[in-house]
């Protein structure tokens, strides 16, 4: 190997083996003084003159030993295209530019959606592996299409479970084994009427979606009967409204202090896949219902750090944007402004006279937007209707 060349080539390996190789991934498997793969991708190349590692199980175990070889010519075996859902960026993350050249193979969603004659750019593509099946609650509307890749047969079984409890039990199943190889096999089963018990891996699940199950909006602003809550939630108008004011965009972080039941949250993840949030909440039994809505409504990304702020803020990632739900106090909004870096978004709601005071105090000195919203909802007054008002809502809206 010459010096400054890759020592490492990723090779994305289809169900056919060596047959759907180019010459390139040819050429690295004749030079590699190593191969490493996972059992089930050996076995597509018999015959290998060099040596052999078989990957272990976990994943993550096999990531210091392929580390360890630097100064050969290594190959790494992974499914498809290693960089979409695949195992690529778990081992790049190690290493520096210059060190690997990958060589993707068509990926498992490319051949599912070839196999079922699907726009691919309307298909919603799930990786669910090692993921929460509820990852998929947003997809989950009558008419949409998702591919989905699952770890077994078993997953595949529970998946129709998932969607059958949801009220999306019509929703037709393409199960799709081994697409690529000899072995492909497509069954198309409805998530009601699930039977097949002998599925092999690998598996991808093609999902019409059908039923009539409860949706989530896109929108902000989710019904409040979708969060377990005890009562401390920001309610879905005034929700709405903090969520326009916090303006999340792709890949920010929120900080979302007094959480509560975690919706907003869990609005700000639902908003953009890239998204991040930290819940701080001090109640353990808020904090893990906070947890059990984000899992439920496929926002189990929201890390929720129990705790009371201002202390619990410390030494945590600096966010894009800061929600104040609870615990608003002189104390906290002094360490924010020492803690946060300019360009950070802020948004704190109050309900009390005093609250409503500090945060006056604070748009005089810091600026920003103070709004004041009153509603109420139509209710029944006798054997008429009024307006039953809720307490008056003032916001601060400000860029640090």
């Amino acid at each position: 190997m010459a010096d400054g060349a890759p020592w490492l080539t990723i090779i994305g390996l289809g169900e056919d083996g060596l047959k759907g190789l180019g010459d390139a991934s040819r050429e690295a498997l004749e030079k590699a003084e190593l191969v490493m793969g996972a059992r089930r991708h050996l076995a597509l190349l018999p015959g290998l003159d060099c040596a052999v590692i078989e990957w272990p199980v976990p994943f993550a175990d096999g990531i210091a030993g392929l580390l360890a070889q630097r100064g050969r010519a290594v190959v790494m075996l992974a499914s498809g295209d290693p960089f979409w859902f695949g195992a690529g960026t778990s081992v790049t993350r190690h290493l520096d530019p210059g060190e690997w050249v990958a060589l993707p193979a068509p990926s498992t969603f490319s051949q599912a959606a070839a196999s079922l004659g699907w726009p691919l750019e309307n298909v919603a593509c799930l990786g669910l592996h090692a993921a929460p099946l509820t990852r998929l609650r947003p997809c989950l509307v009558a008419g949409a299409r998702a591919v989905v890749l699952l770890r077994d047969g078993d997953a595949v079984a529970g998946l129709a479970r998932y969607l059958d409890g949801l009220g999306f039990g019509a929703s037709r199943m393409h199960v799709l084994e081994a697409l690529g190889g000899p072995r492909a096999r497509h069954r198309i089963a409805t998530a009601q009427g699930y039977a097949l018990h002998d599925v092999a891996h690998p598996v991808a699940v093609g999902l019409e979606v059908a039923g009539d199950g409860r949706a989530l909006p896109v929108t902000a602003g989710l019904p409040d009967d979708m969060f377990l809550h005890d009562g401390q939630i920001t309610k879905r108008a005034v929700r709405a409204l903090t969520l326009s004011a916090l303006a999340p965009r792709a890949g920010d972080l929120l900080w979302d202090i007094g959480s509560g039941s975690g919706s907003v949250g869990i609005e700000w993840l639902l908003a953009h896949p890239l998204n991040t949030a930290t819940g701080f909440e001090a109640d353990p039994q808020r904090a893990a219902r906070a947890r059990e809505n984000a899992a439920t409504l496929g926002a189990d990304r929201l890390q929720v750090v129990e705790g009371r702020a201002p202390q619990v803020l410390r030494g945590q990632p600096l966010p894009d944007a800061v929600f104040i739900g609870g615990g608003l106090s002189e104390a906290l909004l002094t360490e924010l402004w020492h803690l946060l870096p300019q360009g950070v978004r802020v948004v704190a709601n109050a309900v009390t006279l005093e609250s409503e005071a500090l945060l006056g105090a604070w748009h005089r000195r810091a600026g920003g937007t103070l709004l004041r919203f009153d509603l109420a909802e139509a209710a029944a007054l006798g054997q008429k209707r009024g307006w039953r008002a809720a307490y008056p809502i003032v916001q601060w809206s400000v860029t640090r």
